[in-house]
């Protein structure tokens, strides 16, 4: 049996080992949540610097003064895009721009990019929004495979 002398310089050991673990565990975080930082693409640059590069059509053709755009248009345009790509799809075409690309993948982008200087120039949290829209399907029971293999659940 130990004195409480004896005792208390172990429990200052345990505690000296736990202190090490809990600092290489600490460690271990930041080193994951750095790698995970420089993979992340950060959409909400992207979409200030697609909006930077789209300022043209933010203002007045005339006095290059800032427009009221109109979203419901813009949110159009994003939708011919996509329609484009589905047209693309369906007839197996080369974009007539890019030759050496696929019309889907062009009209894709073209997509993204107004997407991007849609949320550019609103002032929308993307990339947030994308995190969190991410992580909340990723419980969603009716994606996963079992909820997609009864009658009625989701195809696509």
């Amino acid at each position: 049996m130990n004195t409480p002398a004896e005792e208390l310089q172990l429990a200052r050991e345990r505690i000296e080992v736990l202190l090490a673990d809990l600092e290489s565990a600490n460690h271990r975080v930041a080193e994951l949540e750095k790698r995970a930082k420089a993979d992340r693409i950060e959409l909400n640059e992207m979409a200030r610097k697609v909006h930077a590069a789209n300022a043209k059509w933010w203002q007045d053709v005339n006095t290059g003064l800032p427009i009221k755009r109109n979203k419901g248009e813009l949110l159009a345009l994003i939708h011919s895009e996509i329609s484009e790509a589905l047209e693309g799809e369906r007839k197996d075409l080369m974009d007539d721009k890019l030759p050496h690309r696929k019309m889907a993948e062009v009209e894709l982008a073209d997509a993204l990019i107004r997407i991007l200087d849609y949320c550019g120039g609103f002032g929308y949290d993307i990339q947030g929004a994308v995190d969190e829209k991410m992580a909340y399907n990723a419980t969603r029971e009716d994606h996963k495979h079992e909820a997609r293999l009864i009658v009625g659940g989701k195809q696509f």
